[in-house]
């Protein structure tokens, strides 16, 4: 598999960007992962890169994009920062990504048993960390279910995957309304701000 040139590029929708992807993440679960030639994918995106999709991911080393999703060299951007949230210079990141380098997708990554996700429900406190986690706690607000102190903590991994879930769509709601580069490109249909949840028992994604 080549690296994708610009005619490439152009030619892939924001929902053929999409599928990509989710064609990607089946031969990842299915162990049937493309043949690349890495180092001749290095080569040839020495001159440019034309990726088709933005990727706002954990840091968690267990949810590489560029595995999960089956990708070479050049074939996506990979935003990752703990808790799949956003800041100004995440935003600004992804508006290069889109509007500039000619990406078609922003998809953000959320995960099961997320660490950062445990920490906003437990309300753990630790230097820069807090700041982080207080952009998830709209997330666990949200859950309202249960409704038991007891059973909201990290102990309870439905309630931890429900709050991973919310944090992805509140994420996809603050692109929307934080950057109005990305939400005049998603309006306009050169984009598509899409979400999903990865499962890390079984590798498969699944798209909301």
């Amino acid at each position: 598999m080549n690296a994708l040139t610009k005619e490439d590029q152009a030619a892939i929708t924001p929902s053929g960007a999409l599928a990509l992807l989710r064609s990607g993440n089946e031969r990842f679960v299915e162990k049937r992962q493309a043949q690349r030639d890495l180092l001749e994918q290095v080569k040839a995106t020495t001159t440019g890169q034309y990726p088709f999709a933005t990727i706002l991911g954990c840091i968690d080393s267990r949810v590489s994009a560029e595995l999960v999703f089956d990708q070479g060299v050049g074939d996506i951007f990979s935003v990752r920062v703990a808790g799949n949230i956003v800041n100004d210079d995440l935003l600004g990141s992804m508006e290069f990504a889109c509007k500039l380098a000619g990406t078609k997708l922003i998809l953000v990554l959320g995960h099961t048993s997320c660490g950062a996700v445990k920490g906003a429900c437990d309300d753990a406190r630790m230097g820069n960390l807090t700041t982080l986690l207080s952009k998830i706690k709209p997330a666990v607000q949200a859950v309202t279910a249960p409704e038991n102190p007891e059973e909201r903590t990290s102990q309870n991994l439905t309630f931890v995957d429900q709050v991973a879930e919310t944090n992805v769509r509140l994420t996809m709601q603050n692109i929307r309304k934080l950057s109005p580069v990305l939400r005049m490109m998603e309006e306009d249909g050169e984009i598509l701000i899409s979400g999903a949840m990865y499962d890390i028992a079984s590798g498969k994604v699944r798209f909301l």
